[in-house]
Parts: C-alpha cells; structure tokens; sequence
C-alpha cells in the first residue's frame, strides 16, 4: 500500500537540509531533460513541493521552463525562448517543441500541440498540453484559436482569464468539437479573448510581402515600457487539473494570477499592445523581398515573418527594433518559433499558427 503523502519519510528531513538539497537541484539542472529532476523533486510530498514552488521562479525571471505552468508565463525580457513546431499534414496537427540544443529542430521537449478543424463557416484550432487529448472536454485544453469566414481575421481565446476582472465570451450551452457534442455540465475551460490577428488582404498574391497585425488585448501597452508589467498566471486552478493529473502541476484554490502591487489591476491596464510583423526590403541582387532572421530561418515562404511593436512604442535610442516573435521555415513540415517577454508560449503558438491558415499563404 502506497504510504499517504503527509506520512511520507523524506518529509522528515530537517527543513535546512532540505532546502539546501532542493536548491542545489535546481541550480544544477538548468534545462531539459536533467531539468525532469525538479519536476520530481516537487512531487515527492507537500513539504518537497512548497520548497521547489518557492525557488523555482516565473519565467520571465528564470528563463527555464519547468512546469506546464510556464506555457503561460511571458517569456525573459532579455532572450529569446528558441522553439520549433512540426506539422503533420494527415493528420492537422501541429506540435510545439522547445530546443534542447542550438539546432535548428532537434529532437526537443514537447510544450504543446494544437489540432485543425475546419467549419462551414470558420476554422479552429484546439491546443492543449497533452499531444494526444486534443478536445476542450480534457482537462489538457487551454485554449483556440479561430479564424474568420475569410481567413485573414482570427481570435486567441485562453481557457482561463488571462488576468484580474478577465470577462468570458458566453457560448451556448452546448458545443460541438470535432466529432463530440459536449454536455454544458462537463468543465470545457472558459473562452476568454486575449488576441486579435489581422491580415491585410494581398491583391499581388501570396509571393509579395503581406502586412500583419495583433492586437494583445490581455498585455497592456505600458508591458513593454521601462518598469511595465505583465499579467504573469501562477498556476492552473484545481479544476483543470483533476481530469488530467499525469502533468505535476502546482493546484492552487487562488485566482491563479501575480497580484502583487507591481501587477496591472485590471482598471489601471490602460491601452493594449499592439504588435505587427517587420517589413521586408528588397534585395536587388537577389530580385526578392529579404528579412534578417539571424540565422533561425532557412527556407523561403511567405509564412515567415517576425513581430515588432509599432514605431510610437519603440524606445528613443534603440539602434534595432526588438523583436518579441520570430516564426519561420526550416523544412517542409518544420518551422521555427522563438519569442520573449511579454508574450507567452500559448500565445506565440497560437499566432504561429494563424499563418498556416490565412487562405493566401497556404503550402
């Protein structure tokens, strides 16, 4: 018989040797896979676990992903968190990785995966934590993201609020996703907006450059400015996880937000970012529309593109513009996603994934 967590023996240990222990882990294994110790670590018993809740920091501080908590963390202010994401055409599926060496897609850590559906008259894609349970009734789903009749419009929805005072688009009682008809009584997750993306319609068709837009309704403009602040989740509530509980997650009965003084309330949030892709010049040498990708992107495609705030939000000084989304293509099937603070991995994916769908820049 399994011992109950609170009879645990190695919840004995003295609490200063403990914590120099767990510490000393979490020094050490900085990233993926040795990185897998720390998730064990915290479930070991509640004592281990409120140690490595305490050290193991947000990622915007840390820059290390460690729990599934972190997707939904804005990434560090000073680097760029390198990811790549592989498409199954057969089955719509896509698959979110996180680099594990400075190749361009390595084997990787599996962060998030997202599912196609096509409607009469929309297309939505389901993404979860869970490669395999791509539905809203599990409890992996975290959000979607839904295009417009035209394809050049979408909308990311989070499953949960994405900060204090969040509201939820009210659905009807009943859904359908996929193949299921989901009953109202079974937890779906909210629909809370927390993007928009536009296209600009290209009448040159898909080989000229296209103009991109998003608006991140969930960060407010003043994130990206000296002393801004993000809304920064700190873990999912109880009734996420309970369905799914293979993934350790941190439960936590709290609104699951950073309220703390620094933390934007939402009636002091104010305007919010806005973001749109870089412009590419052309290269007379080559007769073709060229962008920097510093190396991350090898292969020419119009889904391509990197995200930079407008010129009003630029700081005075700044000799380049920074760039908070790099998404671009190495494969036939395999792209590259790399992003920073303030933006999360949910939501760089969920972009991502708006330029496999704008109808012309389908390949």
């Amino acid at each position: 018989m399994k011992p109950r967590e609170g009879n645990c023996y190695w919840a004995n240990m003295p609490p200063e040797l403990l914590r120099e222990v767990l510490m000393k882990i979490e020094d050490s294994e900085s990233s993926w896979p040795a990185r897998k110790h720390v998730v064990a670590c915290a479930g070991v018993c509640k004592s281990w676990r409120e140690i490595i809740k305490e050290l193991v920091k947000t990622l915007e501080v840390s820059g290390k992903i460690t729990f599934p908590i972190s997707i939904k963390q804005p990434g560090p202010r000073e680097s760029l968190i390198q990811c790549f994401v592989k498409r199954n055409r057969a089955t719509q599926m896509h698959y979110l990785y996180l680099n594990l060496n400075q190749g361009l897609a390595d084997d990787g850590k599996f962060l998030l995966a997202a599912r196609r559906f096509r409607r009469p008259t929309f297309t939505e894609y389901v993404i979860s934590l869970h490669p395999d349970y791509i539905f809203r009734a599990s409890g992996s789903y975290i959000g979607k993201l839904r295009s417009n009749f035209l394809g050049n419009k979408f909308v990311v929805y989070d499953a949960l609020p994405p900060h204090a005072g969040a509201k939820m688009l009210q659905n009807r009682s009943t859904q359908m996703v996929g193949s299921k008809q989901i009953s109202p009584r079974v937890h779906t997750g909210g629909n809370y907006a927390v993007a928009q993306i536009t296209y600009e319609l290209n009448v040159l068709g898909a080989r000229s450059p296209r103009r991109m837009h998003c608006v991140m309704d969930a960060i407010p403009a003043s994130a990206i400015k000296p002393g801004g602040v993000a809304p920064t989740q700190i873990d999912f509530p109880i009734s996420n996880v309970d369905s799914f509980p293979t993934i350790p997650y941190f439960r936590s009965k709290s609104s699951g937000f950073d309220l703390s003084p620094s933390a934007p309330l939402d009636s002091q949030r104010g305007a919010p970012l806005v973001l749109r892709n870089e412009a590419p010049r052309w290269n007379e040498q080559l007769h073709c529309w060229c962008l920097n990708f510093h190396g991350r992107v090898t292969v020419a495609s119009v889904k391509n593109f990197q995200l930079v705030a407008p010129p009003e939000n630029v700081l005075v000084g700044a000799e380049n513009e920074k760039i908070f989304l790099r998404f671009g293509k190495v494969g036939k099937d395999v792209f590259t996603m790399d992003y920073c603070y303030p933006l999360s991995a949910f939501q760089a994916f969920a972009i991502s994934l708006s330029s496999f769908d704008t109808k012309s820049t389908r390949e």
